[in-house]
């Protein structure tokens, strides 16, 4: 495994080798490795906000025909069309979900059919009030597995692989500047890189410390 991807209007590559494997996302990435060699129907991701939950179930879909399902989209009446689809539906924002009757006969429905559910939100589903007792209890039987926040290194990583990805070299005093200043999240990584590169194209100038100091004062 590589490097992890992120969608900066770019087409992202969601390919086993767009991975970097840390500490922070390795007991996940390891269970969806071993699919479909799984002990239960499904599994359940949960970890904070720009933490790599939707880029992990984009490339696990990507690689075995699974379907992404934005939680606040799924419906009842879209259930079948789901599980007839695709050998795996993955569930993202669980926080989102509007109709807890739809994930319910999801799960339901999935098992009957050989399927397989995965699920992921901010917080593991036994934290979440979903409204409905026996999907909090078919729910419950799904090990939950965390994904933590980026610790430096996997961010330094990350920062130096969206510049390459816009063929921009920098130095490694500019990352650690960067590592030190910014919110620890993919989105801000990617944020910040993407401001970088648009502001030395205005400026006509490198990417670097002065540049990077301007820019987030700003």
């Amino acid at each position: 495994m590589a490097q992890l991807t992120f969608d900066l209007g770019r087409p992202p590559a969601f390919g086993r080798d767009d991975f970097l494997v840390a500490p922070s996302n390795a007991e996940a990435v390891a269970w969806l490795e071993r699919w479909p060699d799984w002990p239960s129907p499904g599994v359940a991701l949960y970890g904070p906000p720009g933490c790599g939950k939707s880029h992990l179930l984009a490339a696990f879909a990507a690689a075995h025909g699974g379907r992404v399902m934005p939680a606040a989209a799924l419906t009842v009446q879209a259930v079948p069309g789901l599980i007839e689809a695709s050998p795996v539906v993955l569930l993202d924002d669980l926080e989102a979900l509007a109709e807890p009757a739809a994930l319910f006969h999801l799960y339901n429905l999935a098992r009957e059919a050989g399927r397989f559910l995965v699920v992921a939100g901010r917080q593991p589903p036994a934290r979440l009030d979903l409204g409905l007792a026996d999907l909090a209890s078919r729910l419950a039987t799904l090990p939950v597995l965390a994904i933590g926040a980026p610790d430096d290194a996997l961010l330094a990583a990350v920062i130096v692989k969206l510049f390459a990805d816009r063929q921009i070299r920098v130095g490694a005093d500019l990352v650690t500047y960067l590592v030190g200043r910014i919110e620890r999240s993919f989105a801000a990584a990617g944020q910040v890189v993407e401001a970088l590169d648009r502001a030395a194209l205005e400026a006509g100038r490198p990417v670097t410390v002065p540049l990077a100091r301007r820019v987030l004062g700003e």
